[in-house]
């Protein structure tokens, strides 16, 4: 069974002594107790991670099966002093609940398994509607080519879609949507996105910005933040200036804090070439430019 990601518990300012139990209680669920349910049954892995600069102590216990999770707790002797803040990260393997008829305890992950599985294979078979052109209605014409695509998967995805084919438009009579200010590749990293097959992470690279536009264009949300973050992870010298316009345009607070820290707080704005920065003085929102400066001039000046 694979392992579940540990729930953290950060105690500040604890210090265990050398062979000085450690005890975790666990509350139990008293009204599901009073209906006669017994508390859950657990298989888990226990550390304690001491994050005292500059080294990191990590105990680890060798691990409990079936441990019924009562009130009375773990206990655990520590066998070293630990001093400072630590935190207890509890991994658990299994968690299992008895059967309501008496029969064996079932893990309530089993459940949980059969939803990924099936939630995997529809997203498997979405993609391979696009990209096998599975039964398509509907052509995208883009601006160096063309895809074929499905209304009710876009229309699920977009409101904007939607509502082109729910009302006599253009789009619903002619089974076209034209995106003229995409290219093919963008197009299809759009649909791939809209379609759940995410695995290009290149191609999704490649297109942000088309696909911020996309999102922006067409009311995907989702798209439209995966964009933001995406975006936010990589300013540099080169590219921070576009970004900073792109942040301005589509009113993304992030994008555009942390581009101006990159300029001013790192004092990137110093090392940008003539041109780039010419061509952000002309073609920049005349806010944008003022609010850059009033940025530089602050840091320049101490404030």
């Amino acid at each position: 069974m694979a392992r579940r990601p540990a729930p953290l518990l950060h105690l500040p300012q604890v210090t265990p002594l050398p062979h000085r139990p450690l005890e975790l209680l666990f509350a139990e669920n008293t009204s599901s107790l009073k209906n006669g349910s017994s508390a859950p049954i657990a298989s888990f892995i226990a550390k304690l991670i001491v994050s005292l600069p500059p080294n990191q102590q990590t105990i680890v216990h060798p691990g409990i099966f079936d441990k019924q999770l009562k009130y009375d707790g773990f206990v655990w002797t520590i066998d070293s002093t630990v001093t400072g803040r630590f935190v207890i990260e509890i991994e658990f393997l299994d968690l299992k609940v008895a059967d309501p008829s008496g029969g064996e305890p079932a893990s309530i992950w089993a459940s949980r398994q059969v939803k990924q599985c099936s939630d995997s294979t529809a997203l498997s078979s979405l993609a391979r509607m696009l990209h096998e052109d599975v039964l398509t209605d509907i052509t995208i014409n883009a601006a160096d080519g063309s895809v074929g695509a499905h209304r009710a998967v876009l229309a699920t995805r977009s409101p904007v879609f939607r509502s082109m084919f729910s009302h006599d438009l253009r789009e619903k009579e002619l089974s076209t949507v034209d995106i003229t200010d995409m290219s093919l590749d963008a197009c299809r990293a759009f649909l791939s996105y809209i379609y759940g097959d995410v695995r290009g992470g290149e191609e999704f690279l490649a297109n942000r910005l088309a696909l911020l536009r996309a999102a922006d264009k067409y009311d995907i949300g989702d798209l439209r933040e995966a964009c933001h973050e995406s975006l936010l992870e990589d300013i540099d010298a080169r590219n921070v200036l576009e970004r900073l316009q792109t942040a301005h345009l589509y009113r993304l607070p992030r994008l555009k804090g942390g581009c101006l820290r990159f300029l001013v707080d790192f004092r990137k704005v110093y090392e940008m070439h003539d041109d780039d920065l010419n061509a952000f003085l002309q073609t920049a929102d005349r806010e944008l430019v003022a609010e850059v400066f009033h940025g530089v001039l602050a840091a320049w000046s101490g404030r």
